[in-house]
This record gives C-alpha cells, structure tokens and sequence, in this order.
C-alpha cells in the first residue's frame, strides 16, 4: 500500500474468522487496531466513512466460488480499491459444545461459503441434518457454543476459543481448497508495478449490443494480457443487466494493460478501476516464473511501438 501504512483495520468478524487468520499474515496489521465487523458491507463502510484505514474481506473460494456481498459492494457501492490479496489455505472442522454422535445432530450453523465447501461429507455423514446460514464461521461457533444449534462447521482457531467439543476434523470435500481475502481502502495511487500484479475491474456493457462481451476480450487478447477471472454479477436494475468482474495479469502503471484501459473505456458504458497489487504466491505452482508474453506484446514491445510511432509522426526516420 502505497504512503504510510494503515493503522486501523476492520475485517469480517466476530474474532476467530478465517479472516482474522488472514489479517494477521499483514507485517502492518499484526501490531495495528483491528476490529471486527459483523458484515462484509459493514466493514467496507467503516474504511467508506474513514472510521477505518483498510478492510480485508473475503473475495473467492477455491470450491464455493465468488462472495456476492463482497462484488455487489465493489461493483455498485462507493468506490474503494484493492490494494493486496491474501490467499488463505482453508480447513474446517465439526464442533459441538458437548461431546455428541454425529447421529445426534440435527441442526448445523454454517456460513454458506463453509458448507459448500463440505456439501459431500455432511451428505456422506449427515444427510438428514439441517444447515442453517449465519454470518461467519465465528458466529457459527458462537452459536453451537450457547446452545443454539446442535453444532457447528468452524475454523479450528474457534473450537478453543469457544470452548468446543471437535465432533470431526478436516472435513473439507477438497483438502487443498483455499480463500482469496481481499484489502481494500479508499481510492489512492496504486504502489508501484512489481513485475508481478492482478489488476482488477468492474464492467457495465451494452447488453443489447451483439459482441459486446467479445469486444472486452479483445481488448485485453491482442495485448497479450491474460484474464485470469471474470464472472458477473446482475445490477439489480433489470434483468438481463449485469456488471462484470474482470482480474487481469499486469498492472495499470504498464503501456500494454494502460491501453486495454483506454480501449475498455471506449466500449463499455461504466469501468470502475478496483486496483492494480501484487499478485499473492501461495502455492508450488504460483511461486514458479510466470510465462513468457508472446513476441509482440511484451511491455518493452509496447514501449518499441509507441517510440516507433512518435517518430513517424515527428517527421523522423523509422
């Protein structure tokens, strides 16, 4: 994060979230004021009104997919930006307050994210047990703890915390499963270009024009720039209206990802830049060398080409 570092941040809570796990693998948070928030817009809101320098929210999960909540806010509430992302291995475990066979249990609290991550176990092992959603894998254990429900699928951080009983550990479908977080803070100049960065955006296109979503890929294909993610999200304005995610390998400090830009604000009605960061290595597969641009669109071509044409225009030899 570019100028000084936050000192305040706000995360999904209560403590003992995934998210907190995630907050505290930040140097800068880990001797800062950190605060939960009991929802995702709650949080985004406190950096919003300046209560809060920076906020981490989940994003993605490797098995469940996309957060909605967190989307709609970046894709239609004020505008905040990313500045890092957190990718988080993810386990959970199956906790009561008493020792209890599983048999026994009826009622589960479960944030979504959480039980789609373990739909096949709790189907193999409890298929006649009801899930019921609550904000986050904290509350879930809150609430097994008070005698709410009859367990709870949690973060193992909280079964000591709430003085719980682990009924099954590890009962994830993907043990490799993981949960992209990301930071954001109010809009600022992005830190410089590590060599290395996701850029991040949020499309409104023409949903009557033929090719428009095509158009968009183009934009970013004949530079050479991989689209890592989209997907959408509708506006709530009408069906068939939707906004687009957008993650793009480089950063908006580069001549290639800058003219994508510059095309993309040419063909789509609304482009909301939502950072450009460092992209996080979490595994043996992102720690190896990114691949090679095609010749033609590395960004020193892109430099080439452009001092080729400011000659030409100037009059002197190409």
């Amino acid at each position: 994060m570019p100028g000084n570092p936050p000192t305040r941040f706000v995360y999904l809570g209560p403590e003992g979230t995934f998210t907190e796990q995630a907050l505290r693998t930040i140097p800068a948070a880990e001797h800062a004021v950190r605060t939960p928030a009991r929802s995702v817009p709650e949080a985004l809101e406190a950096v919003r009104v300046g209560d809060a320098d920076a906020a981490l929210v989940p994003l993605e999960n490797s098995v469940g997919g996309a957060v909605p909540v967190t989307l709609d806010e970046l894709g239609t509430g004020s505008p905040l930006v990313i500045t890092r992302e957190v990718v988080l291995p993810v386990e959970f475990v199956l906790a009561s307050a008493s020792l209890t066979p599983l048999a026994s249990v009826r009622a589960v609290a479960a944030h979504p994210q959480a039980s789609a991550q373990c739909r096949g176990w709790l189907q193999a092992n409890m298929p006649d047990a009801v899930i019921v959603d609550v904000l986050s894998n904290a509350a879930a254990a809150l609430a097994a703890a008070a005698g709410d429900f009859d367990a709870a699928i949690c973060a193992p951080i909280g079964v000591p915390r709430n003085n719980l009983t682990v009924l099954a550990e590890k009962i994830a479908d993907r043990a490799d499963a993981v949960t992209r977080f990301a930071l954001l803070s109010r809009p600022a100049p992005p830190a410089p270009p590590t060599g290395d960065d996701v850029t991040s955006l949020a499309l409104m296109i023409d949903h009557d024009r033929v090719g428009a979503l095509l158009s968009v890929l183009t934009e970013l294909a004949v530079r050479g720039i991989n689209l890592s993610r989209i997907e959408s999200r509708p506006t709530g304005e009408q069906l068939g209206v939707y906004v687009f995610f957008l993650d793009c390998t480089g950063h908006v400090a580069e001549p290639r990802l800058g003219e994508a830009l510059q095309g993309l604000r040419r063909i789509c009605s609304e482009v909301r830049f939502l950072g450009s960061y460092p992209k996080h290595r979490w595994s043996k597969k992102a720690r190896e060398e990114p691949l090679p641009s095609q010749p033609g669109l590395t960004n020193t071509d892109f430099a080439d080409s452009a001092a080729w044409l400011t000659r030409l225009r100037s009059g002197e030899p190409a």
